[in-house]
């Protein structure tokens, strides 16, 4: 199957610039989330260098973003960059089990290849992908058990219906 970022930009912005004003953009380098402002009238998730992944990832940080932070840059979430002690990517690993977790479902929903990021490549020490990557898929697990964020649900029915994909279920996380 073909995965194009722009299948993504598009199914993202027909479902939500209208809803929630906001739009799903290609960036340079780095991805960032702006609110609107006197130059920009939609909200922007930029992801970086035309990457499937990142967009997804991007994405998925603004479906479970309240909508106080949705009105903050990067929604005002704590990141220190790759080269992370121990202590600091445990701290960054807790937070990114629920946003990753969305990652993964979006990414089931388009039939794409998902892979937790540890994001710390030049980090003090190894981080323990297997570990991480279950606490990641016990939080799908709820997500598909109890709910998921709205936001998350609507884009995963949206990309589902667009790569004519069926519902999720338990077994696409194995």
């Amino acid at each position: 199957m073909q995965h194009d970022y722009n299948d993504l930009i598009s199914v993202f912005n027909q479902t939500f610039i209208d809803s929630f004003n906001t739009e799903l953009l290609l960036g340079g380098d780095e991805p960032i989330y702006l609110p609107a402002d006197d130059d920009n009238p939609h909200h922007r998730i930029i992801f970086a260098r035309g990457f499937y992944a990142s967009a997804l990832h991007e994405v998925s940080h603004w479906c479970i973003a309240g909508p106080e932070r949705r009105l903050l840059e990067d929604f005002g979430y704590w990141y220190l960059p790759d080269g992370r002690d121990e202590q600091t990517q445990a701290e960054f690993e807790k937070v990114e089990i629920k946003p990753q977790a969305v990652e993964w479902i979006l990414s089931a929903s388009c039939g794409f290849r998902f892979q937790v990021s540890c994001d710390n490549l030049n980090g003090s020490f190894e981080p323990d992908r297997p570990v991480f990557t279950a606490k990641v898929r016990e939080q799908v697990m709820k997500y598909l058990k109890d709910g998921m964020p709205a936001r998350a649900k609507t884009y995963s029915d949206a990309l589902r219906t667009f790569y004519n994909r069926p519902p999720l279920t338990p077994a696409d996380f194995s």
